[in-house]
């Protein structure tokens, strides 16, 4: 009996080492971003041995890495009955918590997970820095604080260092964060990521030269570590970016390193997701519909592969599949809906609505555009400018002038928008424009108010800008406000007049000065024909030959 005792204990410690032994192949495969790998190996651990509770936290981890949280909740909770490890998943269940911005409840499980802690013990205060630090919503102050006290116990653990790393790094303490990571790579060089962290410092201060040699250092240490070549192409990208004569050189290396990063990571649906994402942002739409064809056949249900779809269509000029696939992942209430998922199908819509030379137009749908592209300012005013100005423009040069108003309209209401003076210069022309169309029986005079204001920004802005008074003045006149008229009319010749001769000798001026003085003397004629005179007088002085003066004083006197 105790021959048969003893080798049962021989075989547990067996089992248990092997196990550990998965762990933490589970471990370099997170670390690896090879998900697919890490969750067989971890779901083999659970197989195993059920109440392992460490592997449901590393498992739940995992699905949180792919953006799965309710998998991931499934896990922690799983866990928490663990018989090794289970208080880690109370960290993992206040990482959701804070990322749905239950702060409360994320330090209660935090709470928990710390609750009669060993002197020794810092892998859970590690945890909980880590969690403050990924955070959809982060708090580094509050990572730096778990991490502070873990300090006081092991100041030389790798891992911590580390954490102390990204915490400093999203703090934007640079000095600190490259500290951190040297210190950490200097302790443990197999811990890899913490020199390749030092390289993404470097792109982040826009070092790009600097950064790629410092990942070519990672790679020559390990060229089979797939993030490395991840952080190369966004390298590359970022330094095309701030290079436009080179965009295209540098968009091709960082292409070939997306690849390269996705052969290493076990081309998981995730890893194409985030391939897809860096294709959106490098405006890359023709790979970016191969990636997203290739996701449906990996997993048709996944909502965000309707977004690639949506956004490559769009871009491809397919827009009966971009408004398809991109209406089908707005309607999911649990979708993570960004402004650029409404701007782009609006913009799809619109291509739709309108045809190429702007003279036919399906209402209906262009009214559903601008409701989806107001939803996109709303929600991403800024990031998402100049993509409005630019199709206002394109329906401008169609001479859709109503249809580019509306677009112009949702433009302006962004006043810290770096186009607001021009959108309200053509958005002052469209509604001008529209008004003298020759089908046009009665101007719109609200919409002639609206453009008044759009010119009245224009001049409050730039007060140069001569164009804006002449075209205000213009707006007025439609609108039969004779003070007003004259008034901007005025104050085109003074400002042209400001300029000096040589803006005054340019024909097309001369022309316009001539329409300014026949204008608002025309609005005097039947009040002060004095005034009206006085102002045909001055065309003539700079028109001599001018047949509306020279007829118009005549007919006055």
């Amino acid at each position: 009996m105790n021959k048969v005792k003893v080798l049962s204990i021989a075989l547990l410690a067996v089992v248990s080492a092997s196990q550990a032994q998965d762990l933490n192949q589970a471990k370099k495969a997170i670390d690896g971003e090879q998900f697919e790998s890490a969750k067989k190996i971890l779901k083999s651990i659970i197989n195993a041995k059920p109440t392992n509770g460490t592997a449901d936290f590393y498992l739940g981890n995992v699905y949180l890495l792919q953006n799965n949280s309710d998998s991931a909740k499934v896990f922690y909770q799983k866990g928490l009955a663990g018989s090794e490890g289970a208080r880690l998943n109370n960290i993992g269940l206040g990482l959701i918590d804070l990322d749905n911005g239950n702060t409360t409840g994320a330090e209660e499980k935090f709470a928990l997970a710390t609750k009669d802690l060993k002197k020794k013990d810092i892998e859970e205060l590690i945890y909980i820095g880590r969690a403050y630090t990924i955070s959809t919503k982060p708090d580094y102050k509050k990572a730096l604080e778990y991490l502070n006290k873990a300090k006081l116990v092991n100041p030389e653990d790798a891992q911590l260092n580390l954490a102390f790393g990204n915490a400093y790094f999203g703090d934007k303490n640079q000095n600190e964060a490259y500290s951190a990571y040297r210190k950490a790579y200097n302790t443990d060089n197999t811990l890899i990521r913490a020199k390749m962290q030092l390289g993404v410092l470097l792109k982040g201060a826009k070092a790009y030269t600097e950064a790629i040699k410092a990942f070519d250092e990672v790679i020559a240490i390990n060229g089979t570590y797939g993030p490395v070549y991840r952080e190369l192409a966004e390298t590359y990208y970022l330094w095309g970016r701030n290079e436009p004569s080179k965009y295209r050189i540098y968009v091709e290396k960082a292409l070939t390193n997306y690849e390269k990063y996705l052969s290493l990571t076990d081309y998981s649906i995730s890893s194409r997701m985030r391939h897809a994402d860096f294709l959106v942002l490098a405006g890359e739409y023709k790979a970016l519909e191969v990636e997203a064809n290739k996701m449906v056949e990996l997993d048709k249900v996944n909502p965000r592969i309707m977004r690639y779809l949506g956004y490559s269509a769009y871009q491809n000029g397919n827009y009966d599949v971009a408004i398809k696939s991109l209406e089908n992942f707005v309607s999911v209430p649990t979708n993570k809906v960004i402004g650029l998922d409404y701007q782009t199908l609006g913009f799809a819509k619109i291509k739709k609505a309108v045809s190429e030379d702007g003279k036919t137009i399906d209402n209906a749908l262009f009214d559903s555009a601008v409701l989806d592209i107001k939803k996109s300012a709303e929600m991403d005013a800024n990031g998402l400018a100049i993509n409005i100005s630019e199709v206002g423009k394109k329906l401008y040069e169609q001479k859709a002038y109503k249809q580019a108003a509306a677009i112009y309209e949702i433009a302006v209401a962004n006043k810290e928008s770096k186009n607001y003076v021009l959108d309200n210069f053509y958005l002052g022309n469209c509604i001008y424009f529209d008004n003298t169309r020759k089908d046009v029986v009665k101007p719109d005079v609200v919409a002639l108010q609206k453009a008044d204001l759009a010119y009245g920004a224009v001049i409050e802005a730039s007060p140069k800008t001569q164009d804006a008074y002449l075209y205000r003045a213009r707006t007025n006149s439609l609108m039969e406000n004779d003070a007003m008229t004259i008034k901007y009319y005025d104050d085109f010749v003074r400002v042209v007049t400001e300029k000096g001769p040589e803006e005054l000798a340019k024909p097309a001026t001369v022309k316009k000065m001539v329409e300014s003085y026949n204008t608002s003397a025309a609005s005097y004629a039947n009040s002060d024909k004095a005034k009206a005179i006085e102002y045909f007088n001055k065309t003539l002085a700079i028109d001599p030959t001018n047949e509306y003066a020279l007829n118009s004083i005549k007919a006055l006197k």
